[in-house]
């Protein structure tokens, strides 16, 4: 089986389990994460590509439907929280239909310290998050946002500084 495969089926065996075994779903995210904190919650359903680019910091908590398409890195520093229904995606394809047919990029997404993340937040390839930011419900981030910030819409800009 290949490495995406396997991850897609441990994925399943995640968001089969018990909402309150978290002690069991925990030890399968430390075994397909590249690096995780001690203390960290995420609650199912979540799905990635292969878990072995991902890492999550300290008291990282992410809320239900959490999609990470890891072909490349996403690195989650500490105090992160996420809301319900967000996708990380490393992956992008070109414009040109032609090329388009031929290729496919991953870039690196990273997501700095006492990060707070809404609902509904799409984050696109290669974009990094500055500490202390917050990312309104509902944004597209395509581009990098400094730290002590927040930003919201599609797409994301910064409205005001904290």
């Amino acid at each position: 089986m290949n490495e995406f495969m396997l991850a897609k089926k441990i994925c399943n065996e995640f968001n089969r389990l018990d909402v309150e075994d978290t002690e069991k779903r925990n030890n399968i995210i430390k075994k397909l994460f590249k690096r995780t904190g001690k203390t960290f919650l995420i609650l199912p359903n979540f799905y990635c590509d292969y878990g072995f680019n991902i890492e999550i910091g300290e008291k990282f908590f992410a809320n239900h439907n959490l999609i990470i398409l890891d072909a490349n890195k996403v690195i989650f520093g500490d105090n992160v929280q996420i809301g319900p229904n967000c996708g990380f995606y490393t992956s992008g394809h070109p414009i040109d239909k032609d090329l388009r047919r031929k290729v496919e990029y991953a870039k690196p997404i990273t997501i700095g310290n006492d990060v707070w993340i809404g609902g509904n937040v799409c984050v696109m390839p290669g974009v990094k998050i500055g500490d202390n930011t917050v990312i309104g419900a509902g944004s597209v981030v395509t581009k990098d946002i400094p730290s002590n910030v927040v930003a919201v819409g599609n797409p994301c800009k910064v409205i005001r500084k904290l």
